[in-house]
């Protein structure tokens, strides 16, 4: 996977913003101005920090060495995915489906209305 189709899949989440709150270095993607990837693009291979459910987190760690504990993040709840090949993209986009889905969730009933959530009972 490509810096550019990270970039382009982060961006294609509903409500999906880029931003650079750090440096022009670093992208952060956010929906509702919620976090839920922050990504070095520019770096060579790419990495990508993702918010993850505690206990896949772990798994994740375990069965690919190329994902880590969330750099410089709640090492509980967030991964960092080096993006160098050994992690498939198939997962890589799951893994950004999921994090997008996790702050999406948290987010008032009235923005994810605005996000398009057809199950307003969350």
């Amino acid at each position: 996977m490509t810096a550019e189709q990270l970039k382009a899949f982060c961006l294609d989440q509903p409500g999906a913003e880029e931003t650079f709150p750090f440096s022009a270095e670093l992208s952060v993607f956010k929906v509702a101005g919620k976090v839920f990837a922050l990504c070095a693009l520019d770096e060579a291979p790419s990495r990508i920090s993702l918010k993850c459910v505690p206990e896949v987190a772990v798994k994740f760690r375990i069965e690919f060495p190329a994902i880590t504990a969330g750099y410089h993040l709640n090492k509980q709840h967030w991964n960092t995915v080096l993006i160098d090949g050994s992690v498939p993209d198939d997962l890589v986009r799951e893994m950004i489906e999921d994090s997008y889905d996790l702050v999406r969730a948290k987010l008032p009933k009235a923005v994810r209305i605005t996000l398009g959530d057809v199950a307003l009972g969350k």
